[in-house]
């Protein structure tokens, strides 16, 4: 029997955790928590995180953590920028994963998220394989604590990150599928993409944008149902898959348009699941 998936929303850590309050706020139930500030990363704002999602009933479903030096989202520095692909920066960046896998334990999320940059392709790239012993380094440490290890899609194409999966091969590792990324980024088509790492997908961005329409700059992301992601058909291919996670509304703008544009997802994204229960009697 499947279950209905929950509609929660991404919410960036604040020290009073006052982003579970406006997830509540809102009306949802649960909620990644995403930040790039390891100066938040303690075990004191753990625990208020923790303390206040049990207050406000709201369910963590994980920690998205980012890292320190640049971050480019562009075709031209985003491969040498992003993730753990980068060389120069992979150590650091090991390490401040791993506190926010601490982070993530404490505060009783279940999974850890990243960008992992633009994944080489080539499996014989001499950087294919040090990548893959950083991926293994960091989810074995996530696996010791109990945590998943999700990638964050998009800098690689669906069956480069099937690769990385089955490559390193632990069974923590899962995939936080944001479709919109697969199509900003031009990497692939979020249906098509489904049948290619479907089974290792835990949990969505539930994001929508445009493919991209020059070399160097990412698609727009735009509000959800409005896009290329095609949400009528990608949500119940999804749901055939037998996804049994969350969607996490991430809306990339600020203000009161950013509160208007989850709400009215909100709204889309029942909708929906209500037509697919309602074509699926028993669903």
């Amino acid at each position: 029997m499947k279950i209905r998936p929950q509609i929660g929303v991404l919410g960036h850590l604040k020290p009073d955790a006052s982003n579970i309050d406006k997830v509540a706020d809102f009306g949802l139930g649960c909620t990644q928590v995403c930040s790039w500030d390891l100066s938040l990363a303690t075990k004191e704002i753990a625990r208020k995180v923790r303390e206040t999602a049990a207050r406000r009933n709201v369910r963590l479903t994980a920690m998205w953590g980012g890292y320190s030096g640049p971050a480019c989202w562009n075709f031209t520095r985003g491969p040498v920028t992003l993730g753990l692909v980068p060389a120069t920066f992979r150590r650091t960046r090991l390490l401040e994963l791993k506190r926010w896998a601490d982070f993530a334990a404490e505060a009783g999320a279940p999974a850890l998220i990243t960008h992992f940059g633009f994944l080489p392709e080539n499996m014989t790239d001499p950087e294919f394989e040090p990548v893959a012993v950083a991926i293994d380094e960091i989810a074995r440490y996530c696996k010791d604590l109990g945590l998943g290890f999700w990638f964050e899609t998009g800098q690689e194409t669906p069956v480069t990150l099937l690769r990385f999966i089955e490559e390193v091969g632990l069974d923590n590792l899962g995939i936080n599928l944001d479709p919109a990324n697969l199509l900003m980024y031009g990497k692939g088509n979020p249906v098509d993409a489904l049948r290619v790492f479907g089974k290792y997908v835990r949990a969505i961005h539930a994001k929508d944008g445009m493919p991209p329409t020059t070399g160097k700059q990412l698609g727009p992301e735009v509000k959800v149902g409005t896009g290329s992601v095609r949400y009528p058909e990608f949500l119940p291919a999804l749901l055939d898959c037998g996804f049994r996670g969350d969607l996490t509304i991430e809306r990339e703008i600020h203000g009161d348009e950013q509160d208007r544009d989850i709400r009215d997802t909100i709204g889309y994204l029942s909708g929906l699941l209500d037509a697919y229960e309602t074509a699926h009697p028993g669903a």
